[in-house]
């Protein structure tokens, strides 16, 4: 993306020699007064503003300390162009709110090189900024720990260590123990409907409930109820207080925070059982294809050894008949001996091939493992109960 200079000067021929030094750099707008210069700089947000000290109405430096009292450019970089060379016209440009100070006459490579900087500058102290606040941001969240965002993380960290359905709706049902809602909830898992409550049961025409308006809004009221929707995991409160506006508020802004880490979790839980079976898959098939590579190798290194014996005893009774300086005879033994040879080589080929097999699997092996040992529930005892936690 191209940067954006304003250039300020009353004299056109300065911005003429600005014209020429920073073209293909950069793209200019032009203002031939301070007045103007305010006007372009707020309606176009420049990178970079370089600005005349001596001008007509309003001096470079009034403009420039008006640049920084405003909101909208006071963290725009402003450079000063100007024939004046003493320091105290150097120290009084910084004191205005100036970043550089460059004097007249320019050339277009020192030009350059000081936007350049300026811009590289900026970019940086908006990162920082961006930075600062996403802290700021952090910061605050962390500090809710015994509010509802406090109660939240909490739970995040209780549902990253529950790798089944009953282990997640333990955890939520004890999230909404303190708020006194009587919930069901229903589990698309693989497309199939898993209906839990904190009593044990879910009585069919709750299931029918909830499956008929899993495709429906979001939020579906009725009655003193109340359906909350998402792809995985849909949640029917029973007893939600519709009549208390500012709580009911409160728990739907509450309750996406929550459905939206469990659709998550379920999400994940079905690409690693489906990553699990595949892996099998795969393994079961690399076990048969090996065993028969092993049955293969093993018929033809028998069977090599078999015609080796047969070709040493050929060689013996051609050597000890009359007929062994044949020509014919010759050939058909050396024709032997090289296919011989290339069995051997057949082998050795075999050989590295069960090789690489051998480790192809122990590799398979460790990636069902792992796989294992994330599709199977892990200890939570260390895991902070979400009942030390005040509500409000």
């Amino acid at each position: 993306m191209s940067k954006l200079v304003l250039a300020i000067d009353d004299d056109k021929y300065v911005h003429h020699v600005i014209e020429e030094s920073l073209s293909g750099f950069c793209t200019l707008i032009h203002a031939k007064n301070g007045e103007e210069g305010l006007r372009q700089a707020l309606k176009y947000n420049p990178d970079i503003i370089l600005l005349d000290i001596e001008m007509p109405g309003k001096t470079g430096f009034e403009v420039c300390t008006e640049l920084k009292a405003h909101p909208q450019t006071k963290d725009t970089p402003v450079m000063f162009l100007s024939g004046k060379t003493e320091l105290p016209d150097r120290v009084k440009g910084y004191n205005a709110g100036a970043a550089d100070y460059i004097v007249k006459p320019f050339n277009a490579e020192e030009l350059m090189a000081r936007i350049r900087v300026l811009y590289q500058y900026r970019q940086h102290s908006k990162k920082l900024k961006s930075d600062v606040e996403r802290a700021q941001i952090t910061a605050e969240i962390a500090m809710t720990d015994s509010g509802d965002m406090g109660r939240i993380m909490r739970y995040v960290g209780q549902s990253y260590h529950a790798h089944d359905i009953k282990a997640l709706s333990e955890h939520m049902f004890e999230f909404f123990n303190p708020m006194d809602l009587d919930v069901v909830l229903a589990f698309w898992y693989q497309d199939i409907g898993v209906f839990c409550s904190a009593e044990g049961g879910v009585c069919p025409l709750e299931q029918e409930l909830l499956e008929k308006h899993r495709d429906a809004n979001r939020f579906v009221d009725f009655g003193h109820r109340t359906i909350v929707n998402y792809p995985k995991i849909s949640m029917l409160v029973k007893n939600m207080p519709l009549d208390d506006a500012q709580l009911y508020g409160r728990y739907k802004d509450l309750f996406p925070h929550i459905l939206e880490v469990t659709n998550a979790k379920v999400q994940d839980m079905e690409v690693n059982e489906r990553a699990l079976a595949q892996a099998q898959q795969i393994g079961n098939a690399f076990n048969e294809l090996s065993e028969q590579m092993y049955q293969n190798s093993d018929s033809r290194e028998r069977a090599v050894e078999k015609f080796a014996a047969q070709l040493v005893e050929l060689t013996k009774s051609v050597e000890q008949s009359n007929v062994s300086s044949s020509d014919e005879v010759v050939f058909h033994l050396q024709q032997l001996q090289q296919t011989q040879l290339l069995f051997a080589s057949l082998n050795d080929d075999l050989a590295f091939i069960k090789y690489q097999l051998k480790h192809i699997i122990e590799s398979r092996n460790e990636l069902l493992e792992n796989l294992q040992k994330i599709a199977e529930p892990r200890h939570t005892e260390d895991v902070t109960s979400q009942t030390d936690i005040e509500l409000f």
